[in-house]
């Protein structure tokens, strides 16, 4: 189940904006990301709000799974971002390099991965690790 941030919280992907200001439009559909890192951004506190329609609304359909279960008790809680390549609003590609940091049940760990990204029809989707 879903855990959404307040409006005016700290947006989980530590942008220094507000919930409202930064991811919260994103995952509530109200404008698309114009940045392959801005998506990046939003599918980071999706899965931190445990999101998983937004996660796979976000996802390229060519590598998009039937059905996405994530871990109740698996607590995302930071985003480094390591670095990007292109993805601006008049590419079509993009990477962005993160960490992302988690608790769960066994204890603290990360995930680190060079992410690809498209941009079709003016939309950014997730397409794959490209590490």
């Amino acid at each position: 189940m879903p855990i959404t941030p307040a409006d005016d919280a700290r947006c989980p992907c530590l942008s220094g904006l507000t919930f409202g200001e930064c991811c919260g439009p994103l995952l509530r559909g109200e404008r698309m990301a114009p940045t392959a890192l801005q998506l990046m951004r939003s599918r980071f506190t999706a899965f931190a709000a445990g999101d998983a329609r937004y996660l796979l609304a976000t996802a390229h359909p060519s590598t998009r799974p039937p059905r996405l279960d994530l871990d109740d008790d698996q607590r995302w809680y930071r985003l480094d971002i390591l670095g990007t390549s292109a993805g601006g609003p008049l590419d079509t590609t993009g990477t962005v390099e993160f960490i992302a940091y988690f608790r769960g049940p066994q204890g603290r760990g990360e995930l680190r991965e060079l992410s690809r990204f498209v941009r079709e029809d003016g939309r950014w989707f997730y397409l794959e690790d490209a590490g």
